[in-house]
């Protein structure tokens, strides 16, 4: 098991000069269509108890409070999970690290499906989110291998929009699950489940490790791509003999830009669970009906997949200036933000929205690559894991239990304050990244 987790050794045999450009095109065809395809199988099985919170409710008796620790009992364990699941990934077969992440996850998806109780439950969702921890991070590696900089806002932004697409997708298979089998709540996590794993064979079947393992040059002979770093020096170092422990105290820990961009995305993951985690119960209370108010939580995240990819590269197209968009983007929430709390207009709610997908899912897209691109390439997992614990630890509970906790005794007020303090906080976080940003390339 440990071995299939394992880099690949180098190809032997290289790929003629006059094949590597269509081969290159080919093999990141592939990689990019795994790493898509297999997140979103991740998110499949991450957002059913979110997307079933309300029948949950209702057949077991759970309240709202009971309902954002369990969904905490996951931001917690996924933070902490990212944070080594993540340093893991840079001495692994990022391909493999992804289907195996997922195939795990699957497995425990259906034990969750298959209990009421409260506390097994918590445990379940605890030990799967070790599991997907071995996502995101394989899948951000990937990208910093496969592709250079020039290109790598876009295609990192369209892997990002496999957040988005796996919400829809998501929320198709508990529609389609509960008009199949009646309504049954065990049936919607096993047909989830079901899929995850087709999801992992494609995963295995369309990836590759890193080009030089298929014959190919590595992604800096190919563009000329190096990585600056905060003290001005180049690297183009895609594997390491570097123990775990010394790549993370030297460039995640030593890192001020890493810690800023890490704080920026925990208040920006704080507002986008702030939002999605309670589309269900708080649409409910302005008047939307149930299954209305789930089919939002797909829509709101499948709107942001055009917005995200098009803000993406524009990114690139500012030659990598990503705070200057990203400060664009929260200043727009915090407008969107306003509307979507005191409006009592459906049709404004809807369209807002809409809109805010885009503006959370952009910077959160943005801030991940630019982690990524603030370290070596031996070192993208720790920094995604790093990056991940803030987000998840911090960001995801406080936006599950403690806005739960917070909902059940002020009401949602108290839910709008928590929103409107991160946000701001988040712009803050990103001016300062932009005047370092400017230093940097000054220098």
């Amino acid at each position: 098991m440990f071995s299939f987790l394992k880099p690949t050794p180098d190809a032997e045999k290289k790929v003629p000069q006059e094949k590597i450009k269509s081969t290159y095109l080919w093999r990141q065809t592939g990689v990019l269509l795994s790493i898509c395809i297999g997140y979103i199988g991740y998110y499949t099985i991450r957002l059913i108890f979110t997307t079933e919170q309300n029948p949950i409710m209702k057949a077991y008796h759970f309240t709202t409070a009971q309902i954002g620790l369990v969904l905490s009992c996951f931001g917690i364990g996924y933070g902490i999970s990212k944070l080594f699941m993540g340093a893991l990934s840079d001495k692994s077969n990022p391909n493999h690290y992804l289907a195996t992440g997922l195939f795990i996850s699957a497995i425990l998806n259906i034990f969750l499906g298959s209990t009421k109780n409260f506390y097994v439950m918590m445990i379940l969702m605890l030990v799967m989110s070790v599991a997907q921890g071995m996502g995101a991070a394989a899948c951000q590696r990937t990208v910093q291998l496969w592709w250079g900089k020039k290109r790598r806002g876009a295609i990192y932004s369209i892997w990002s929009s496999a957040h988005n697409a796996g919400a829809f997708v998501c929320v198709a298979i508990v529609q389609l699950a509960t008009f199949m089998f009646t309504g049954s709540i065990r049936a919607v996590f096993y047909t989830a489940s079901v899929v995850a794993i087709i999801i992992g064979l494609f995963i295995l079947w369309a990836g590759s490790d890193r080009p030089t393992t298929v014959g190919l040059p590595s992604i800096t002979e190919y563009t000329g791509d190096e990585v600056k770093l905060e003290n001005g020096e180049e690297t183009h170092t895609e594997v390491s003999k570097q123990s775990l422990v010394k790549i993370f105290v030297q460039y995640i820990l030593k890192n001020k830009m890493v810690w800023a961009i890490s704080l920026t995305s925990m208040f920006l993951y704080l507002v986008r669970y702030g939002i999605m985690s309670w589309i269900p119960s708080y649409l409910v209370q302005k008047g939307f009906t149930p299954d209305f108010a789930k089919w939002l939580v797909g829509i709101f995240e499948l709107s942001a997949v055009p917005g995200v990819i098009i803000i993406g590269a524009i990114s690139d197209a500012l030659k990598n200036h990503r705070a200057v968009v990203c400060i664009g983007c929260v200043l727009g929430l915090i407008a969107c933000l306003t509307t979507y709390f005191f409006s009592k207009n459906h049709t404004l709610i809807v369209i807002i929205l809409l809109i805010m997908g885009s503006l959370i899912y952009a910077p959160l897209t943005l801030v991940g690559l630019m982690v990524n691109e603030a370290v070596p390439k031996f070192a993208v997992g720790s920094s995604t894991g790093f990056m991940g614990f803030f987000q998840y630890i911090f960001g995801e509970t406080l936006a599950t239990a403690l806005i739960g906790i917070l909902v059940a005794k002020f009401g949602w007020v108290a839910s709008n304050i928590v929103l409107y303090t991160a946000a701001i906080m988040a712009l803050l976080l990103l001016i300062y990244i932009l005047i370092n940003e400017n230093k940097i390339v000054k220098e």
